[in-house]
């Protein structure tokens, strides 16, 4: 027998034969009333219908999704617990959560909604046919996907922007300023780099003094797929973290459950910091539809497991409260069964996506009515920026010294802007990309991080959500892989999941590339940006002087302001304090700050010069060589025209073919290694259109070395020379 057959037949007996758990306290004495025990005991039993019918879908090639909420049930009283303003960023197992929250709404229908999920219709609410997914914009639960703790990040990060909505007011909040945000999250997840980085940063943060109202919600099951939990390591770990106030329950017992997480709710609600509610259960069905759980786990384990059905558990305190009797409760099940077999037959019968276009639809987020932003006054800004900066406006600077003066005006302009990242405060940044932005708007605009880039990142998602425009820096570009599952797995997909109801705006900011002359070898000099073109939705510029990086870095403030993008601003490290271009002294890669209101926006490419004979397309610090490369090439008669691209994902073919026409050869120059880079786009794009006489000089497929070989795996000046010399013979 199927193990959802085994525990249905069992719960029909036990009740039928009122076979049932003791049960101790009162509901009563829990402020939980005959109505809320009863409402409570629907959410279950609708949530473990819901599993059983995702099992018959699936048999019949109708349901896509078995991974099920049957044993955790008891987090319906979790959600009696909060408000239905609380965001909650839910585990995978929290059907009953989502179904109970949804009762405490008119006009929601949980059992639809999810039916249409699981036969990935296209009229889903929340995702819109694209995957099974918990969520529902109106019950303020962002969807998530395979939440092994990648969520957890952002919801801290969500927790602190709550907490800052009280010191830095929104227009528009997405949730209200003394809400608690909720995350759960599995015992074996606990073990997860990225939450064991959440649980730390949390604590961290409440060590500051900052308001983090955050309640995570670890649902114990004891066992990870196939692998236990060690006894006792959950409660042991949690219960020591500092920082961290710590609740646990019986998830078996409603009332228990309740009582806890009402008393762990009100205690973050009140102090404005973090605390985790450790939630024992059970699992049952095994880990989804297609897991033979008795390959792996003893018979009598199972067994125990399936006759501490949580829906039993209830139904036995119905019983000894008078609540109802097993008529009752064996009527409410068998209806809500019903229920559901009708629904489903509707939902299978759908419409699903059928095109690539329907698919697509939501990669980007909807465009948001907003007013346009007016900057500061005159006076007010000449204030902030004092004579010398303000003289410096009107002379040539290096980049570092213009996208400091061009942050510093974007802060000004846009009053919903937070920047977040290690040293970027104090210190400045690394480079003083940074330097006197805290002095200037201080440390709740400008916040000085924790070292863990998976926390930087999570809190830029969770801001985001709430309404802010946060900028994130990475310190480094090599830095960035560990943590590139927040923008690859929960950044660029939370519009994808919800249909474009949920966003996360930021413009993220790392130092990169390569040309630091001896300075860190790899992980300070790193040549690939492969990690990010391939995430769908991403932007990616790339300046590469310090007008464009100004210029640039406004478009990318007002694409993740009013469309609510992801965009990622690659900056070259070697180019930020470069002043020469041919020769020491002569000026020759200065460049004056832009005015007001100059943007250079995806598609917007840079031309220098208007040769024929050759057509250069870089970007970067490829940019810079060739410009040398330029000069050289013409003295001996070649007329070159250099092509900076300024925005690598998404390409705009269009623009690219347009800016080489007519030239009589093509050389893309491309700084990062000549396996999955961006050249092997450029050549592929260039044959589809019509130019496979087009050529490639690219880096070496090597890390890069500290020391006087910095550069040897790298394109040169000299190397763009002779490969445009040969391409021209």
């Amino acid at each position: 027998m199927d193990p959802a057959t085994r525990v249905h037949e069992a719960f029909l007996a036990r009740v039928g034969a009122g076979n049932m758990p003791p049960v101790s306290g009162r509901a009563a004495a829990a402020d939980l009333s005959g109505g809320d025990l009863l409402a409570l005991f629907r959410a279950q039993v609708a949530s473990r219908q819901l599993d059983r019918m995702a099992r018959v879908l699936q048999s019949r090639g109708q349901g896509f999704y078995t991974i099920g909420s049957s044993g955790h049930e008891g987090n319906a009283a979790i959600a009696q617990a909060l408000r239905v303003t609380d965001p909650a960023f839910l585990h995978y197992r929290d059907a009953a959560f989502q179904i109970a929250r949804a009762g405490q709404m008119p006009g929601q229908t949980p059992l639809w909604d999810m039916l249409l999920s699981f036969t990935a219709a296209s009229d889903d609410p929340t995702s819109g046919g694209r995957h099974k997914v918990l969520g529902s914009k109106a019950l303020n639960i962002p969807p998530q996907t395979s939440t092994i703790a990648s969520h957890l990040p952002k919801a801290m990060g969500a927790a602190f922007a709550v907490g800052m909505s009280r010191r830095m007011p929104l227009e528009a909040p997405e949730w209200p300023a003394d809400s608690v945000v909720m995350c759960s999250f599995g015992d074996a997840s606990l073990n997860h780099s990225t939450a064991q980085g959440a649980l730390n940063t949390a604590g961290w943060t409440t060590y500051q003094g900052t308001p983090l109202p955050l309640l995570f919600v670890c649902e114990d099951n004891g066992i990870g797929i196939s692998v236990k939990t060690p006894k006792g390591w959950v409660g042991d770990s949690l219960r020591t973290r500092a920082g961290l106030e710590y609740f646990a329950c019986d998830g078996l017992d409603i009332v228990d459950t309740y009582k806890t997480a009402r008393q762990a709710a009100d205690w973050v609600r009140k102090r404005r910091k973090p605390a985790v509610l450790h939630m024992s259960c059970v699992r049952l069905y095994g880990h989804a539809g297609a897991d033979v759980e008795a390959s792996y786990r003893p018979k009598g384990e199972i067994a125990e497991q399936e006759a501490n059905d949580p829906l039993i558990h209830t139904a036995a305190r119905l019983m000894a409260e008078g609540v109802a009797d097993g008529a009752d409760v064996l009527k409410i099940y068998h209806d809500i069964w019903h229920e559901v077999e009708s629904l489903a037959e509707k939902a299978a019968a759908r419409p699903k996506l059928q095109t690539a276009d329907d698919v697509m639809a939501s990669l980007v987020p909807p465009a948001r009515e907003l007013p346009r932003l007016n900057g500061p006054s005159v006076q007010v800004r000449e204030q902030m920026f004092g004579p010398a900066d303000l003289r410096a406006l009107d002379e040539p600077q290096p980049m570092n010294k213009l996208l400091n003066l061009g942050l510093a005006d974007l802060m000004l302009a846009t009053p919903g802007l937070v920047m977040a990242g290690e040293d970027i405060g104090k210190k400045g940044g690394v480079y003083g990309i940074t330097k006197g932005l805290q002095a200037r708007f201080g440390p709740g605009r400008v916040i000085d991080s924790l070292l863990d880039e998976q926390s930087i990142l999570g809190l830029a998602i969770g801001m985001g959500q709430q309404g802010y425009i946060p900028m994130p820096e990475i310190q480094f570009l090599a830095y960035l892989h560990n943590a590139q599952d927040q923008i690859r797995g929960e950044a660029a997909t939370l519009p994808f999941f919800s249909n474009g109801q949920y966003a996360n705006p930021m413009v993220l900011r790392i130092a990169g590339l390569g040309y630091q002359k001896g300075f860190g070898g790899h992980f300070h000099n790193d040549n690939s940006l492969a990690v990010l073109r391939d995430i769908p939705g991403v932007m990616i510029g790339c300046p590469s002087t310090g007008a464009d990086a100004v210029a640039m870095h406004r478009a990318a403030v007002r694409l993740a302001r009013e469309q609510a993008r992801v965009v990622v601003m690659v900056e070259p490290i070697a180019l930020y304090p470069m002043r020469d271009l041919h020769e020491k002294d002569d000026g020759g890669w200065l460049t004056r700050y832009p005015d007001a209101g100059v943007e250079i926006a995806p598609g917007h490419l840079g031309m220098h010069g208007q040769g024929t004979d050759l057509a250069i397309v870089t970007y970067g610090n490829g940019h810079y060589l060739s410009r040398q490369a330029q000069a050289r090439l013409a003295a001996d008669g070649i007329d070159a025209r250099v092509i900076d691209l300024r925005w690598l994902a998404p390409l705009d073919p269009a623009a690219i073919m347009a800016a080489v026409e007519g030239c009589d050869r093509v050389l893309i120059v491309d700084e990062c290694r000549r396996t999955g880079s961006q050249s092997e786009a450029l050549m592929a794009l260039m044959v589809e259109h019509g130019r496979p006489d087009a050529r490639r000089l690219s880096a070496e497929d090597c890390f890069i070395a500290t020391g006087p070989a910095y550069a040897a795996t790298l394109p040169s000046a000299d190397g763009i020379v002779t490969a445009a010399r040969d391409l021209c013979a």
